[in-house]
């Protein structure tokens, strides 16, 4: 799946209680849950219609992203979540 991040640079993963955590220039933005690309949810990616779905029980909703094939959208999705998030510290 990191494949599909190739249009962006500075994308790392952190491995997590079996599951994965995404960061782009060191700002958390999803993770792969189950199978799952998920997006944290900020007003920059709602004009994306993505559905919300729960990763894990007890936790946020997060935005399910189900184009992992289209780069380009991708790319784009990740840049406009990142810009409302806060960097890693």
């Amino acid at each position: 799946m990191l494949e599909q991040f190739s249009l962006l640079d500075n994308i790392t993963c952190k491995s997590m209680m079996g599951e994965y955590l995404l960061y782009y220039n060191n700002i958390l933005f999803s993770g792969i849950y189950d199978d799952r690309l998920l997006v944290k949810v900020v007003d920059g990616n709602k004009k994306y219609n993505m559905k919300e779905s729960i990763p894990y029980d007890g936790a946020k909703s997060m935005y399910l992203v189900d184009d992992i094939d289209n780069r380009e959208s991708l790319k784009k999705i990740v840049i406009d979540t990142c810009k409302d998030l806060p960097k890693k510290k």
